[in-house]
């Protein structure tokens, strides 16, 4: 590798140093006018100036439009700043104004719509119970509430494209700080480039050896580097003081920060890297801090949003299928003796066992300890029977289990009880399938894990699908796979180009 091409994570400290000793350390590129922590500050009073702006525009200008005159403007400066102060305040306790949620354009779209709406509609709510609405123009608050919501999304999609193009050129403004790590960390980490995105510039780098990180008394050797730190820290205005240090290496960390504390200024320990995955989610547990290892099932809110989008698209589904159903069900009949819909016993959320309905496709309705699992040219599935599972209209009656809270629209598919205790045992994280409600179709389904499992590695395959659903839900991840999945249908009706399909 030249010289010309070597990253700042791969230089030695002796030649960082000497770079910002020569001026040499700054990026060329041009400086962001805002220092990192000043952004949550900046985008909550431009949300407020937006919202009480908006109200007082779509207020006035309703009246001045089509009604020819001009209102007082007080009352609609008094909706903005409620509506402001209830919708920011949701939005901080989502944390929705951290950088790191910021830059993430789709999760703001997602919160800023339905705290938004929510918002709105508690008032509207509230004031229709007061009957204080006699005051108020329906036009114009229908104006505020589209026009505020078309202005908050766009205005948090220019926002994403500017912090994100921050952070990748590092243009936010300087906080000189002074990093104290161990020589294998600073070489290795990459925890100072990143720290260059958010505007951090070390002045100094100080080397820790790593005889000297254990070594039962402070050597004499690093004593005189926190020296040389105070004298930096002294000679320069610096924000805070990094350590970047193995936490086995206590004893070490309690030395420096004993001789450091002549300095008005905060010391900083940074992650170790061995145990930087775990402290990716924390939380307090009363008044005592925790790292949260496992990602609980759906918060109480979450359930709340699917559980609305499940109600509504299979009461949805069921008024545009019900025509094809009843066919399909007349068909079934037509086509061979016994029932019209097939029930098994499948395992659901926390592992509770439920009755699925489906159309039925085969000639044995078996459910029991054993079941033996339908394969590619199943003499056991009937001619109807064939069509319905290639075109997954057999699927159709789970609507009803989604209505009655059994099912999900987008979920872990759900397996036969015999065949749920079968992989339980044979796949280590099986179990945590049941975190979630299961769904008539899958993140799985949709990346082609569908149809018969022959080996444990497809099913297992499968589960790493769904452990991802379940570790990455969001609903528009439901509505990405719904869409997906209509357009899979749409594509190939027969399931004639699925390997899978059966």
């Amino acid at each position: 590798m030249s010289n010309g091409s070597r990253t700042r994570a791969q230089v030695s400290t002796g030649e960082w140093n000497a770079a910002v000793a020569n001026g040499r350390a700054g990026d060329a590129s041009p400086r962001f006018w805002m220092p990192f922590h000043f952004v949550q500050t900046a985008v909550f009073s431009a949300d407020l100036i937006l919202v009480i702006a908006l109200s007082v525009v779509t207020g006035v200008g309703y009246h001045w439009i089509f009604l020819n005159r001009v209102p007082n403007i007080g009352p609609y400066l008094a909706i903005g700043a409620i509506a402001f102060t209830n919708f920011s305040a949701v939005l901080a306790a989502r944390g929705d104004y951290r950088v790191s949620h910021l830059i993430n354009f789709h999760r703001q779209a997602r919160d800023v719509t339905l705290v938004w709406s929510g918002v709105l509609l508690l008032l509207l709510g509230l004031a229709f119970s007061l009957k204080v609405t006699e005051g108020y123009s329906r036009g114009a608050t229908i104006a505020f509430f589209a026009l505020g919501l078309a202005s908050l999304v766009a205005w948090r999609g220019v926002l994403a494209q500017i912090l994100t193009k921050a952070l990748a050129s590092g243009s936010f403004a300087e906080r000189k700080i002074i990093v104290i790590g161990e020589q294998s960390r600073l070489t290795s980490s990459r925890t100072l480039p990143e720290l260059r995105k958010y505007g951090y510039r070390p002045v100094s780098i100080f080397e820790i050896g790593e005889s000297e990180a254990i070594a039962t008394a402070m050597p004499q050797t690093l004593r005189t580097k926190l020296d040389a730190t105070i004298e930096a820290a002294r000679g320069d205005v610096v924000e805070t003081i990094l350590l970047l240090m193995s936490w086995e290496n206590s004893r070490c960390i309690e030395a420096i920060l004993d001789v450091l504390s002549v300095l008005p200024v905060p010391v900083h320990l940074l992650p170790d890297e061995n145990v930087a995955y775990y402290l990716s989610r924390r939380m307090f547990v009363g008044t005592t801090w925790a790292a949260e290892l496992k990602r609980a099932p759906l918060s109480k809110v979450d359930q709340a949003l699917k559980r609305s989008v499940d109600v509504l698209g299979a009461g949805v589904g069921l008024l545009l299928l019900s025509p094809l159903m009843l066919l399909t069900a007349i068909l079934i009949k037509l086509d061979s003796r016994g029932p019209i819909l097939f029930t098994q016993r499948r395992n659901g959320f926390n592992g509770r066992s439920f009755r699925i309905l489906k159309f039925r496709t085969m000639t044995v309705l078996e459910d029991g300890p054993i079941i033996q699992q339908a394969t590619r040219n199943d003499p056991r599935v009937t001619r109807l029977g064939r069509l319905l599972r290639q075109s997954n209209i057999d699927e159709l009656p789970q609507l009803f289990n989604v209505l009655r809270g059994e099912m999900s629209l987008s979920g872990p598919r759900p397996h036969a009880s015999a065949h749920n205790d079968e992989y339980a045992q044979r796949i280590a994280d099986y179990a945590f399938r049941h975190h979630v409600k299961p769904g008539i179709t899958g993140w799985a389904q949709i990346n082609g894990c569908r149809g018969e499992t022959q080996t444990v590695d497809l099913m297992a395959k499968r589960v790493d699908f769904d452990l991802w659903y379940i570790n990455n839900w969001s609903v528009w991840l439901d509505i990405k796979i719904l869409i997906r999945t209509l357009i899979i249908g749409l594509r190939d009706p027969m399931g004639l180009r699925d390997p899978m399909a059966y």
